[in-house]
């Protein structure tokens, strides 16, 4: 692979100054502790804020920093002052961005100030990339603080390979709705070409805020937007299994293991180990596990709750009230269930080495892991792999992303008290036997699926849609391609020009007002249509009388109702075949009761068709709906010589065999042309595509799969070449 660069908020080290001097030190947990193994085997860079305030240090201390970073640990230091991190860190990203997106809405903040830092410390993200990356490197971005990173990439650096991956989870879209800033996230995210996320639920909830708040379609999970396609899947992130599954045998972890048990005794252990965060839901645990003691008093002095609470963003005073919470809580249970000599309640607040960690994991019998809200856990795995001899049991929530891949656990709901409970006891009289069973296939799982095969699995999918990018921009037309057919224009004495209207020479526009030509594009046309060598046909499903309004005036031809009417120039409007309309009375009622069962949907009728429009309607439900009328249309008209076009957002019913294509191969077929250009932007332009001589320019408007032979990225550009053809005469 080529080189790659880990963009992260934080770097793997972690740097702090004392008395003066600078000291380095390697991060443990989160990210930095999950991808290390797999960022050593590949030659790589890691970009991420170095730990200390910018103010804290001078240009000296700044440029040896850099220095040593680069030198003994391939890392690329980002700077950002205190106020960057109070306002983007401890703001944004987690006083907006991490309690919406863990549905914890009423702790959101909405600050100016918090976005416009996040904005400013994302583009220095950006330009520090951009000061070392290579044209062949991988970009691989992390998490939510930088969720704008990827389209300011993307701006400076078009052609590169960017991936994006989500740890935590994407909220559904009434949850996302309620950001102010929504449709800047989401934007920033599709600068990317690949996005991940833990589980196929974010993924679900990502496409459906595209769909619903830019209007962007998706396929097999690949978005296509203006003209790029970025695909969208699910990469449940996994762990560095053979370390933990080999910890038992470790030296140091043997000798915290023997200091437990002997503390332990004979008493069953109970293991929680989270950050203290509000999302993790250990307040409602602390009540289940007192539930359980108050209904189950034979347990008492035979278990004991060891709960690990690593401090977390201690200043926040969401964070100082959880602990205070916990604080009081763990306090009383002790004081309530208690006996001289034994604490049903271990509490430590506090972080913990790895050795005592895995030592915890592999003593423990039981790992209670309850988020109420989680986008991964890798805890949960992390307990399941120390289990060398396959006894223990997890009870996990619901409501984690592990709980996708961790089936066989006792899976619980974090809120149900009674069921958490219930849980400890099943999980506390489980046979050996059957623990060995669920834990071997868990242990299983999670050794194919580890975090080097979770990298690497994101980085071929990264390459594969760089790939398929790829071929459909070579259909792109390129500026020697632009000069190929402007200079074949000039050159011709005969030209055929078709040109579709909405979405080609306009932004596509529901209501007739909107989608009036504008003086700038009339007098485009008139310079076209005034050239003696020209045959400009403006081709349309609007109606006629519409066009004739519009275009009337001009020396061109006019096709209406995607072919349903047509006119010459010089001539009145005609049919390519007699047609019949008598068969709308059968259509239109079931176009009425779609319209009925689909809010913000209605029906247009043309003189030989009938249209289903659902541009306004809710997304996921127009989406359900257009497939049922689709499927009742073509039973219904099978026998009536109609055919059902599916177009742009609408579905139209009309007489069989018409469309763009059939009139449009009137024109070929009128004169002996020796230019023909076809411009389009919708599947319906597909058929004019289709029947075009193969000496023929075609273009589709938008980036996607077409029978035309190049793409070009919007209706300005197409405007732009239309310019510079007649700017040329």
């Amino acid at each position: 692979m080529d080189r790659l660069i880990i963009v992260s908020n934080r770097l793997p080290i972690t740097i702090e100054k004392r008395k003066g001097k600078l000291h380095f030190r390697r991060s443990v947990g989160g990210l930095a502790t999950g991808l290390s193994s797999f960022y050593q085997l590949y030659d790589s860079i890691w970009i991420g804020w170095c730990g200390i305030p910018a103010d804290n240090i001078d240009r000296k201390e700044k440029n040896n920093i850099e220095k040593k970073l680069m030198t003994d640990f391939n890392n690329y230091p980002i700077f950002l002052s205190r106020r960057d991190i109070r306002m983007y860190y401890y703001g944004f990203s987690n006083k907006t961005i991490w309690p919406l997106f863990h549905y914890f809405t009423h702790h959101a903040v909405y600050n100016q100030d918090f976005w416009a830092s996040y904005i400013h410390v994302n583009k220095s993200f950006c330009n520090a990339i951009i000061k070392i990356a290579k044209p062949d490197d991988v970009i691989w971005i992390h998490d939510y603080h930088l969720m704008l990173l990827p389209m300011f990439l993307r701006e400076k650096l078009p052609d590169a390979r960017i991936g994006f991956f989500l740890h935590i989870p994407f909220p559904s879209f009434e949850v996302f709705r309620l950001l102010p800033w929504r449709r800047e996230i989401l934007d920033g995210l599709l600068g990317a070409d690949l996005i991940g996320f833990h589980t196929y639920d974010y993924v679900r909830h990502f496409l459906s805020s595209v769909r619903r708040l830019l209007g962007y379609e998706y396929t097999l999970n690949l978005v296509t937007s203006a003209n790029r396609r970025v695909q969208v899947d699910a990469f449940p992130m996994g762990i560095d299994y053979e370390r933990f599954a080999n910890a038992i045998y470790n030296a140091p972890v043997k000798k915290e293991i023997n200091r437990i048990r002997k503390k332990l005794g004979n008493r069953k252990l109970i293991l929680s180990v989270d950050r203290l965060d509000y999302t993790k839901g250990i307040p409602q645990r602390i009540e289940a596990f007192d539930l359980f003691m108050e209904e189950n008093p034979e347990y008492k002095e035979k278990v004991t709750l060891v709960m690990v609470a690593v401090p977390s963003r201690t200043g926040v005073e969401a964070y100082m009230l959880l602990k205070k919470e916990v604080d009081e809580l763990v306090g009383r249970i002790n004081g309530k269930h208690g006996t001289i000599g034994w604490l049903p309640v271990w509490y430590l607040y506090r972080s913990l080495s790895y050795n005592l960690l895995a030592a915890l994991y592999c003593v423990a019998d039981v790992a209670l892991v309850t988020p109420v809200r989680d986008g991964m856990n890798l805890i949960a795995k992390e307990f399941i792999a120390t289990k060398a001899d396959g006894k223990g049991v997890l009870i996990l929530s619901e409501m984690t992303g592990a709980a996708k891949e961790l089936g066989e656990a006792l899976i619980v709901n974090p809120n149900n008290k009674q069921e958490v409970s219930q849980a400890l006891i099943e999980a506390l009289k489980m046979s050996e036997s059957e623990q060995i069973s669920c834990n071997i296939i868990m242990q299983k799982r999670l050794k194919r699926y580890n975090v080097i095969q979770w990298a690497r699995d994101f980085m071929d999918k990264l390459i594969h849609i760089k790939k398929f990018q790829q071929e459909l921009s070579a259909k792109r037309l390129t500026q020697t391609m632009e000069d190929k057919l402007i200079n074949d224009y000039h050159r011709s004495n005969k030209r055929l020009l078709l040109l579709d209207y909405d979405g080609t020479l306009i932004p596509f526009a529901e209501k007739p007002e909107k989608a009036k030509p504008g003086k700038d594009l009339l007098r485009l046309l008139e310079a076209l249509t005034g050239e003696s060598k020209n045959e400009v046909v403006i081709i349309s499903g609007r109606d006629k009388e519409t066009l004739e309004t519009w275009f009337g005036s001009l020396n061109g031809g006019l096709i209406a109702e995607h072919g349903a009417w047509f006119k010459e120039k010089g001539k009145d409007w005609e049919t390519i075949e007699p047609l019949q309309n008598d068969w709308k009375e059968e259509i239109w009622p079931i176009l009425e009761l779609y319209v009925d069962r689909t809010p913000g949907s209605f029906i247009e009728e043309k003189e030989f068709s009938l249209v289903w429009h659902y541009r306004k309607a809710d997304p996921e439900l127009a989406q359900v709906r257009a497939r049922e009328l689709k499927d009742a249309l073509l039973d219904l008209t099978a026998n009536l010589d109609l055919g059902v076009l599916e177009g742009s957002k609408v579905i139209e019913i009309k007489n069989a065999g018409i469309n763009k294509g059939r009139v449009a191969l009137h024109w070929i077929s009128k004169g002996n042309w020796d230019f023909i250009l076809a411009i389009g932007d919708d599947l319906t332009d597909e058929d004019v595509f289709e029947v075009l001589p193969e000496r023929a320019y075609s273009i589709k408007v938008g980036f996607g799969i077409s029978r035309a032979k190049f793409n070009l990225d919007s209706y300005l550009e197409i405007r732009k070449l239309i310019q510079e053809m007649g700017g040329a005469q």
